[in-house]
């Protein structure tokens, strides 16, 4: 991203004077349009000066004009767009210390989505997601206070506090009849965003959580730990609530080695950026299957819309979120900022991300295998006289398994439906490519 310049105005009870001022100085070199153009701007600065000193006079409450100042920014900010906002010191520095990994809170990540307070994600492992809260579910009540046109830096504050209080959240979730209730209590959330099991002896199972800065070290980590032995991967980016572009597109380049990854749009042409594959960070061109479903969002649709768009991977699961915008944070002082957005991102396509989300390849509901043991079939193991000397040279041939810690038992895989279907799939594919 170029260089962005940010203006502000030390004092706006000057913009009725800069009016006068400018609007003497105008040339008439100057165009029409610009003249308007101009005269416009400064009509509106002396408005917002005049309201300023009106409400300073007259509000029954004595409010200073720095309070003024920050109210009509983070009003400014939150009316443009969901995702924009004016960071106090405190939001500013929670910000900076989520992307490193480590936030005190429930470990809920939310948005808004038609107006409506919704769980992106709960943050594997956190008190949010040990208290049974679930992508999807409409945050009704916070500790009783209603989150009806509350903004998403409002909910997030009231949420944080200190560790070890217990907080009360209300929520609407699809399929109940009745609001639930939940008492959570607050944690210090250090997040370990990759994980990564065995399945079996060839495949690699890598879930990643969050795009918090470690994740491409993590994933390489996990990836070069079992090269020698994995014939396939399942990529688990179900309930990843985005964080980092230079981690999505980082990942995306550990499995693919050309063509683009993203691109970004902005309001003009010099904001405009596009960020492709490079060979030399490609680590592995097995079979690969990704997990997606409503609560991956950001980061996560851009690696899993990138990865589907450059042939690279089937996508199952579910329908993803639908963020597709960039958020800059400018700084405005040393200990306070803005949150803007910025840019729409692409995919490789051409397609947007943005209130539309990436649609897996192969639609799977969230759901447990249903199996039917049958204890009365027959097999030949079973009839009289069968050929017992053949049957002891086979099972003197198979070796014990090794136990493994790392390995994902089969009743998990059971109770996880979308996970059971990669797995099925990537050995397909597999045995199809020859891998």
């Amino acid at each position: 991203m170029k260089n962005k310049k940010l203006l502000t105005l030390g004092f706006v009870s000057v913009a009725t004077t800069l009016f006068l001022l400018f609007s003497s100085t105008l040339t008439a070199k100057e165009t029409p349009a610009k003249q308007s153009t101009e005269t416009s701007r400064l009509e509106a600065l002396a408005k917002f000066s005049k309201v300023i000193g009106m409400v300073e006079q007259y509000n029954v409450d004595d409010v200073t004009i720095e309070e003024l100042i920050d109210k009509s920014l983070e009003g400014m900010l939150s009316n443009l767009d969901a995702h924009s906002a004016y960071m106090k010191e405190k939001d500013y520095k929670d910000l900076k210390v989520q992307t490193d990994g480590v936030f005190g809170g429930l470990g809920i990540t939310v948005g808004l989505k038609d107006g409506a307070l919704t769980v992106i994600a709960p943050l594997d492992a956190t008190p949010a997601d040990k208290a049974g809260i679930k992508a999807g579910d409409i945050i009704l009540r916070i500790d009783g206070k209603s989150t009806l046109g509350m903004s998403i830096d409002e909910a997030v504050s009231l949420m944080r506090g200190k560790v070890g209080e217990a907080i009360d959240i209300t929520i609407v979730r699809d399929g109940e009849a009745k609001p639930l209730e939940f008492k959570i209590v607050r944690d210090n959330i250090k997040v370990d965003s990759v994980h990564a099991k065995q399945i079996g002896n060839e495949i690699s199972y890598i879930r990643v959580s969050n795009f918090d800065k470690n994740v491409v070290a993590d994933v390489s980590k996990a990836i070069k730990e079992k090269k020698a032995t994995t014939k396939g991967i399942v990529l688990d980016l179900r309930n990843n609530p985005g964080g980092l572009l230079d981690q999505a597109v980082g990942l995306v380049d550990l499995f693919v080695d050309s063509g683009d990854i993203v691109s970004q749009k902005g309001k003009t042409k010099g904001d405009e950026e596009v960020y492709s594959a490079s060979a030399a960070k490609t680590l592995t061109k097995v079979p690969l299957v990704v997990l997606i479903n409503n609560g991956s969002a950001s980061a996560s649709e851009i690696v899993s819309g990138a990865l589907q768009d450059l042939k690279r991977a089937v996508l199952v699961g579910q329908n993803t979120f639908g963020k597709g915008s960039v958020q800059m944070v400018l700084p405005v002082t040393d200990t306070e900022a803005i949150k803007l957005t910025v840019a729409r991102y692409y995919l490789p396509s051409g397609r947007t991300i943005q209130a539309v989300g990436v649609t897996p390849d192969i639609e799977v509901l969230q759901g447990e295998v249903k199996t039917n043991k049958n204890e009365y079939a027959i097999k030949e193991a079973d009839l009289k006289k069968h050929l017992q000397k053949e049957l002891s040279k086979v099972q003197t041939k198979q070796e014990l398994p090794k136990e493994n810690k790392d390995a994902m038992d089969q009743e998990s895989i059971d109770k996880d439906l979308q996970l059971k279907t990669s797995i099925d799939i990537l050995k397909a594919l597999i045995i199809t490519q020859g891998k």
